[in-house]
């Protein structure tokens, strides 16, 4: 079994930042995509920045591109998303997946079999 604990949400300010962690522990040795996705109520999750646990290529939604970052601790087992220059729309529960397939869709939400529990982002003007 592999679990996910995602945290690091909270409230902030247009042109804040902040940084979600994503502990990932059980058996998690064939896990080769780690991936972060947003919802906002009454519409579908969207994928938001995705890496390649074995080589780190990483992979982004156009929205974000140049203000998120996804990196990784092999060492903690744990994915970060770095969120700069936050933006009211950035406001949304994200959650942390993760995929043993290997996919050339890292963004989409069907190839995750693992999830967090979601942590709460809310960006005010």
């Amino acid at each position: 079994q592999v679990q996910l604990v995602d945290s690091g949400g909270g409230s902030v300010q247009a042109g804040g930042s902040l940084r979600l962690s994503c502990a990932l522990s059980g058996y998690t040795s064939n896990i080769r995509y780690m991936g972060w996705f947003r919802q906002t109520p009454g519409k579908e999750r969207e994928g938001v920045a995705s890496i390649y646990t074995i080589g780190s290529s990483t992979y982004y939604a156009d929205s974000v591109k140049g203000r998120f970052t996804i990196s990784q601790d092999k060492a903690k087992n744990t994915v970060y998303l770095q969120m700069n220059s936050l933006q009211p729309e950035d406001t949304a529960m994200y959650y942390c997946a993760a995929t043993r397939w290997v996919t050339t869709m890292p963004l989409r939400e069907n190839v995750y079999q693992h999830w967090g529990q979601g942590t709460q982002v809310t960006v005010s003007s």
